[in-house]
């Protein structure tokens, strides 16, 4: 209550009650307390109204003012320390042992937002991650189920044909690449494995050139690898439906090695119809699923799988960049690739 209003109170307590024998209002109840006073409509006299001190008024009205004027102003708000609305997303978090059945904490007034900070490298990031999402949903639905029911029904040699024949394909465009790297050497063991492969390998269905006493290992290589040689950088990172994981310089990359597999003979040709050929890539990558089933396991269940693919692809394909450029040499077999 103001200084103003509490001064008003007292003024109004201190004036007198004026009582009389004849109510205006009507007699009070027979059972009424008899030194209870009544209120009655007779006239006060001018004499007993209390004089009320106008300087005492004032003076309140001025402390009342000046309370108020004590009050703390109102901080503005610095607009550009305020995150961007597009960078926060609202997310649904588990409910833990301190958090109340209707999903709100404990702390009451307390609301929890997350965001996913952006990333200079990705910068089609909600896309992606939308990408990564539906991906995600066709693979548990569709993709692992075919790819376990493939690992279980086809036998163990076969499936190693496939992709021996797979990566035989691959080869004259990782001759081409060496080349290109200015390793000549590297590029010589390449087409060794390349005729050993085709010919006693039977189209590369068995893969005769790394074992003794050839040993002929398979190297990796393609011009994506040779542009970041060259320091070309990845660009923009993609997650493609089909394609999955990549960035600019990898998914051109990957359509000029297309044009390096060749078609070398008739049985070449009749290999390369589509009837033949989406059999066979379907196979493949079925067979890579089965492969990298664990690290995908581990990216599903990470606090971010988008971000954790993401960063899974891109350290690998430097990794392997870097291999290639220096004196080191990567002589995996293995593709990881996550979905």
């Amino acid at each position: 209550m103001s200084i103003a209003g509490l001064t008003s109170a007292l003024l109004l307590a201190s004036a007198p009650v004026y009582s009389g024998s004849t109510p205006a209002l009507g007699a009070p109840p027979e059972n009424a307390a008899p030194d209870r006073p009544s209120l009655t409509a007779q006239a006060v006299p001018e004499s007993a109204v209390p004089v009320v001190n106008a300087d005492l008024l004032l003076q309140a009205q001025t402390v009342d003012t000046a309370v108020e004027l004590a009050q703390p102003p109102a901080i503005p708000v610095d607009e550009t320390n305020l995150v961007p609305a597009e960078a926060m997303f609202v997310t649904e978090q588990p409910l833990g042992q301190n958090d109340r059945a209707d999903g709100i904490d404990q702390n009451e007034g307390a609301i929890v937002v997350t965001g996913r900070i952006r990333t200079p490298g990705d910068p089609l990031q909600r896309v992606n991650a939308e990408s990564y999402a539906i991906t995600q949903t066709i693979d548990e639905a569709v993709v692992a189920p075919s790819a376990h029911a493939y690992e279980k029904r086809v036998p163990e040699p076969l499936r190693n044909g496939l992709r021996n024949f797979a990566n035989n394909l691959h080869e004259p465009a990782v001759f081409a690449n060496f080349l290109l790297q200015l390793k000549p050497g590297k590029a010589a063991e390449t087409a060794g494995r390349f005729l050993v492969n085709s010919t006693f390998g039977v189209a590369g269905l068995f893969d005769f050139a790394k074992r003794k006493p050839i040993n002929l290992p398979r190297r990796k290589n393609g011009f994506a690898d040779t542009l970041g040689c060259y320091g070309v950088k990845p660009g923009p990172f993609l997650f493609l439906p089909i394609v999955g994981a990549t960035t600019i310089r990898d998914l051109i990359g990957g359509g000029v090695d297309a044009f390096a597999i060749p078609i070398p003979s008739p049985a070449g040709k009749s290999l390369s119809k589509p009837g033949v050929a989406i059999p066979t890539s379907i196979a493949r990558e079925l067979d890579k699923r089965v492969e990298f089933d664990e690290e995908l396991e581990i990216i599903h269940n990470s606090n971010d799988p988008y971000v954790a693919a993401r960063e899974y692809y891109l350290q690998k394909r430097q990794a392997q960049i870097n291999g290639l450029c220096s004196k080191g040499d990567l002589n995996t077999d293995r593709e990881k690739r996550p979905l």
